[in-house]
């Protein structure tokens, strides 16, 4: 478990090197902060109440797995696992 740990947080500190990397390579007016690494969302913008709500709790987007707030990968939308096992409607 150890090992599979360490291998987890080099790989998202692989990817995280990466984002900036492409970021960095776009011209400074094109530089959203945003984007993918393969298949990787990332968002390095500072997180906001409003991008929060819109990536862990919201009954308009179906999807289960949202961008991360900041960094790379996934969130959780739990509204939406929620409605899916019947506690909220």
């Amino acid at each position: 478990m150890k090992r599979f740990s360490k291998l987890a947080r080099n790989a998202t500190l692989l990817l995280l090197v990466a984002a900036v990397i492409d970021q960095i390579r776009r011209p400074a007016d094109e530089r959203t902060w945003t984007g993918n690494v393969s298949v990787f969302p990332y968002d390095l913008r500072i997180p906001t109440k409003q991008r929060l709500m819109e990536r862990w709790w919201n009954p308009d987007d179906n999807r289960i797995l949202t961008p991360k707030v900041f960094g790379v990968g996934w969130d959780i939308n739990v509204f939406q696992v929620l409605k899916r096992v019947g506690v909220v409607g």
